[in-house]
Formats: structure tokens, C-alpha cells, sequence
């Protein structure tokens, strides 16, 4: 039976880059048709900056911006905002922290498109933050092709931010999105219509939203909101309660503590049913 692998070893967590060469190690020890590989990705490398520059660049480079070109295009990202990394950090562990299936920190490194796109858009918001919109816009392209998500460079998303499975996830120019939040596929956090400026979700701290919910035009959702699967949010919703439903309507208030950390889903008997 597969068993998760603790990278917790006490009271407080090794950090992040060692315990991912740990893994990397072990994995190529046990597995050695895939020691080159974690080899060229995670143990050659000085530091975790240096080894998502070469990740995403093997992922990303294709025959119109090279492989090459990419990953001096994220190592500048990184060496000009150092900020960058810590959040690559929390978004590392938050992943492990929040995904059962989740084993280690090589996984989502490796593996989990949802880690794989927010790192991306990372880097091509960075870049258009410098004025580099079609660079911007190119990294967008690319994660979109491959990553099954789409997420404008121009969003403003937060750090420790888990997405899980990815699949579907759409992030429009004006939105923002901030601390703590998790994300399930199939989530649109969109517009109303073809009007211009402002008009996107503002997600709080700590929101939860489950798959295929749908949060659509220039509204709050409050810190630690939970947002129901396949929900249609058109209007507010309030921090610490939970929206469900097409059109969604308040069904708890409070919900739990924090729902982004705790991934729960459930609905609680209904403290009062309020249209939105």
C-alpha cells in the first residue's frame, strides 16, 4: 500500500528546498529510470529559484521561446523579486498541508499542473508588472496549451495558494485573489458581460471555492467564505459564510474556521437560507 511520505520531521518543518532534495534523492535511489531526471531538474541545483527557473522551462520551452529562453526568462523573475520564491515556498507547502494524496513536495514539483500554472502565471505576472505585456501573454498561451488553465498575467493572486487538479480554472484580467485561498477545477472566477475596467471577483483570505462554482463580476467574497460546488455567485457574499447553489444563496453563516485550510466541502444544517 502507498504510504505518504512525512517530510515533517518535528516540531518545526525542514525547509522547503531540502526537504525536496531529500525526496528527489530518494526517489532516484529507488526508481533509476528517473535519477537523470532529478538529477537535471532538483539535485543539480544550488537552490530551489535555480531548479523551478530549469522546471518550468523544460515544460514551457517550446519551438517559438526556447527552453533556454524561459529559464533565463524566470531566473531574472526571481533574482529581480526575491519575494517570488518565499511565495513558491508557501504555495509548496500549502500543497502538501491541504492534498491527502499528496506525498511529498516532489509531487506538485514535478507533477501537479494546479502548482505547475500558478507559477507560471507568477513569473508572467512579474513580467507584466515590467511593461513586458506580450512576454506576459506568451506565458499565459503556453499555460493555457498545456496546463488546461487560463489565468490573465494582469490578476492579482495572493501567496499560499492551493490549486487543486487545475483542470479548467479561469482567472480574468481584474481579478484578485488573496492569501490562503484554495481552488478546485472548473472554477471561473469571471465577468458579467463585455463591459471594460474593473469587473472581476475579489476573493478575501482563506476562501474555499469548490469545484465547478462559478464567481462572476466585481463582487467581495468575504475572508474564510466557502463558496458550494457548481455555484453560481453573482452578488457578495459575507466573511465566514458559505454560498450554494444556481442563483447561490447564504446557507450558513458562520461556516467553518477556515475552510481553504481544512478542504471542507460539507454543508452544515442550514442556519438560514437568504438570497443573494
Amino acid at each position: 500500500m502507498s504510504q505518504r511520505l512525512e517530510v515533517v520531521t518535528s516540531e518545526t518543518p525542514p525547509p522547503v528546498w531540502a526537504a525536496l532534495r531529500n525526496e528527489a534523492a530518494h526517489a532516484a535511489s529507488t526508481e533509476p529510470s528517473l535519477a537523470s531526471m532529478m538529477h537535471a531538474v532538483i539535485l543539480s541545483h544550488d537552490d530551489l529559484e535555480h531548479a523551478l527557473s530549469y522546471q518550468l522551462a523544460r515544460k514551457l520551452g517550446d519551438h517559438e521561446m526556447r527552453a533556454m529562453s524561459m529559464r533565463e526568462t524566470c531566473e531574472e523573475a526571481f533574482a529581480s523579486d526575491p519575494s517570488l520564491i518565499a511565495t513558491v515556498h508557501a504555495d509548496l507547502r500549502v500543497v502538501f498541508e491541504r492534498d491527502p494524496a499528496c506525498k511529498g513536495y516532489l509531487q506538485p514539483f514535478l507533477f501537479f499542473k494546479g502548482f505547475q500554472a500558478l507559477q507560471t502565471y507568477r513569473v508572467a505576472h512579474w513580467l507584466w508588472n515590467q511593461g513586458r505585456e506580450t512576454l506576459a501573454f506568451q506565458l499565459q498561451s503556453r499555460m493555457s496549451e498545456l496546463f488546461q488553465l487560463d489565468i490573465h498575467p494582469a490578476a492579482r493572486i495572493g501567496s499560499a495558494i492551493f490549486i487543486d487538479h487545475g483542470t479548467d480554472i479561469v482567472i480574468g484580467e481584474t481579478a484578485v485573489v488573496g492569501d490562503e485561498v484554495s481552488l478546485l477545477h472548473g472554477v471561473t472566477l469571471g465577468g458579467t458581460g463585455a463591459q471594460r475596467g474593473d469587473r472581476h471577483p475579489k476573493l478575501g483570505r482563506g476562501v474555499l471555492v469548490g469545484a465547478g462554482a462559478k464567481i462572476l463580476g466585481n463582487i467581495q467574497i468575504g475572508d474564510y467564505a466557502k463558496i458550494a460546488s457548481g455555484s453560481v455567485v453573482l452578488k457578495p457574499v459575507p466573511p465566514h459564510c458559505t454560498a450554494a447553489g444556481v442563483p447561490a444563496r447564504l446557507v450558513n453563516c458562520p461556516t467553518c474556521p477556515e475552510p481553504a485550510r481544512s478542504m471542507d466541502h460539507t454543508l452544515a444544517d442550514v442556519v438560514y437560507d437568504y438570497v443573494i
